[in-house]
């Protein structure tokens, strides 16, 4: 990838397929990705369970996330975000099926 790009190119292509994932930087330490949701959401009974922390904001859209040691999930807007402890398990409850959500996220140890 080239040192710059824009972060909502490509989402008219992205709506009704897969999930994307596209890495935009990465250093020691840490990586920053886009991902563009359309609909998609964690299979049941899936934890994701991360290895280092991750800052996600969202951008555009919306979602549902879940962390197993919280009873309610948390419903994000565009400008939430959330900063995720490494091995905190979490769940996507849903991401808008009408409009991509756009995240922005930030790996680091």
């Amino acid at each position: 990838m080239s040192g710059s790009g824009n972060l909502f190119a490509g989402l008219a292509e992205a709506v009704g397929g897969e999930e994307r994932f596209e890495e935009l930087l990465a250093r020691s330490g840490f990586r920053v990705e886009r991902i563009v949701s359309t609909g998609q959401a964690s299979p049941p009974g899936f934890w994701y369970d991360q290895d280092v922390a991750e800052w996600v904001l969202l951008l555009s859209g919306a979602a549902q996330i879940r962390f197993e040691d919280e009873t309610e999930p948390r419903t994000l807007a565009p400008g939430d975000w959330l900063d995720i402890a490494a091995h905190r398990r979490h769940q996507v409850i849903w991401t808008d099926p009408e409009q991509a959500s756009v995240w922005l996220a930030i790996h680091y140890r």
